[in-house]
């Protein structure tokens, strides 16, 4: 296994720059200075994590010159192995939602749905769109559903939300190509197609115990009607009503926001912009395209283990399992399926492709910039030293990763930030495993990540006040899910690590 740079450099540094006592002085000042420039300041991640690694590196008396260098190297590395996944997995999504793909899935999983078996359709519902979609994007394209099929099904809102939000915060925790389990897998140089796998292996039982189950007792906790806020438009045939909303969460033009599509094959969006959808793609063609990056990056996995080395098939498999190559075929294939499948023309795919990109710069950003922080720990001896310890006292390196992902979630509320800063401390621990639990410990620091989302979250207010809920409303039932994900995708993680 070829090993990551940063590994290189852990593995070259003889001596830490400091002693162990400065080492932790440096470390908790710059977590700290981390956890409030965002929480105390509202300074962006991107601007707090480079100053934070700045600080680590000054504390522990590194030069400002090499400091600089580190978080340039290690900001530089990141965002060449991650940022073009980023911006092709955002034109994937962007072209489902506006194709009126996603409203595809939705209304057909639904449809076919009886009144017992609703949470658990929404459940599919909310992981299906959460592979390609970012989870506030994803949450904006479902939430009139949620609302339509709860009034229909005179069931609360928080028995049929529930579960798509499970689905939804699931793969956005734990299934690449979503930006915290990228990040962690490029800064860790972990096996995608293993991660993948894994991870879609660990996600189904926790969507289920999150989902559907928790959902009857959240739905007891807090019984919540549902607003008629969509009902006059979706009961007229279009499921995505905050066609709107999306669009000004992507950064594009309200009127030509993401799920603008009609309950009528035939029928046109009369607000669509000029070479927009004129009617949907078809079910079968959305859901293989919706699943096609996910085959490609699995069958590269597969191969790996069941074809020898120099077998042409495992070489094709290879090949089209990369990460690049799988998510700009899927794009590819996307722009016919969805975009031509749905009429639009090619100013329009066009049009939609590059709208995705603006809202993902910060992302992009952040997570480059989490890549820095990393390199800063790691060329300090701020990581080693860490892992000396862990191992020392025969902590579990999975164990750790959630604890620290734990930790910076709670103090910053960014599941994101949490994810680049845990992995970035634990890469001194890779030495001592072996492909597989790398992959795990990506799954467990992303599982950390999710951790009890509570007032210093975005998402914990998306979520309030999308469902009309109290803030105490909210952490019964979203926080406690996101704590139930987080919990029971440590234990699964661990349990796997057990079995392989």
């Amino acid at each position: 296994m070829t090993l990551h740079p940063a590994l290189v450099l852990a593995a070259e540094q003889a001596q830490p720059v400091a002693s162990a006592g400065r080492l932790v002085t440096a470390a908790l000042v710059g977590i700290i200075a981390l956890v409030l420039l965002i929480t105390r300041f509202s300074l962006h991640p991107f601007l707090a994590l480079t100053i934070g690694s700045l600080l680590v590196a000054g504390v522990a008396g590194m030069s400002m010159g090499d400091a600089v260098e580190a978080f340039s190297d290690g900001f530089g590395s990141t965002a060449a192995s991650v940022g073009t996944l980023i911006a092709l997995g955002a034109m994937f999504g962007k072209l489902l939602a506006d194709s009126g793909g996603a409203d595809r899935l939705v209304d057909t999983i639904v449809s076919r749905s009886g009144p017992r078996t609703l949470p658990w359709s929404m459940a599919a519902v909310g992981a299906l769109i959460g592979l390609p979609m970012f989870f506030e994007i994803g949450l904006v394209i479902l939430m009139p559903v949620i609302f339509l099929v709860a009034r229909r099904a005179q069931v609360s809102l928080i028995a049929v939300g529930i579960p798509a939000l499970a689905g939804l915060s699931a793969m956005h925790g734990l299934v690449p190509p979503h930006p915290g389990p990228l990040a962690a897998i490029g800064i860790l140089d972990a096996d995608l197609g293993i991660t993948l796998v894994l991870g879609v292996l660990v996600s189904i039982p926790v969507v289920v115990l999150a989902g559907p189950l928790f959902a009857k007792v959240a739905a007891r906790w807090v019984d919540v009607s549902p607003p008629a806020l969509f009902e006059s438009r979706v009961a007229a045939g279009s499921s995505t009503a905050s066609g709107g909303s999306a669009g000004a969460t992507t950064g594009t033009d309200p009127d030509t926001g993401s799920g603008s599509g009609s309950g009528d094959d035939a029928a046109v969006d009369r607000d669509a912009p000029d070479g927009g959808p004129t009617r949907r793609p078809g079910f079968a063609a959305t859901l293989l395209t919706v699943l096609l990056p996910v085959v490609l990056m699995m069958g590269k996995a597969v191969g790996d283990i069941a074809a020898p080395e120099g077998n042409p098939v495992r070489a094709a498999l290879d090949f089209v399992g990369t990460p690049l190559v799988a998510l700009l075929l899927s794009v590819l294939v996307a722009m016919v399926t969805l975009g031509t499948g749905s009429g639009m023309n090619r100013a329009g795919i066009m049009g939609s492709l590059e709208r995705s990109l603006p809202a993902i710069a910060g992302i992009v950003l952040i997570v480059a910039a989490g890549g820095g922080f990393k390199q800063t720990l790691v060329d300090t001896g701020i990581g080693a030293m860490i892992a000396g310890w862990a191992t020392g006292a025969g902590i579990s390196a999975l164990l750790l990763g959630w604890l620290v992902a734990v930790a910076i979630r709670l103090a910053t509320g960014s599941a994101t930030v949490a994810t680049v800063t845990a992995a970035g401390i634990l890469v001194p621990l890779l030495p001592t495993l072996d492909p597989t639990q790398t992959s795990l410990l990506v799954l467990a620091i992303g599982a950390g990540s999710l951790f009890f989302s509570h007032v210093n979250d975005a998402g914990f207010w998306l979520v309030k006040e999308y469902f009309g809920l109290t803030v105490g409303q909210n952490i019964k039932t979203w926080s406690i899910m996101e704590t139930v994900i987080s919990v029971s995708g440590l234990v699964l993680v661990l349990l796997i690590d057990l079995v392989i």
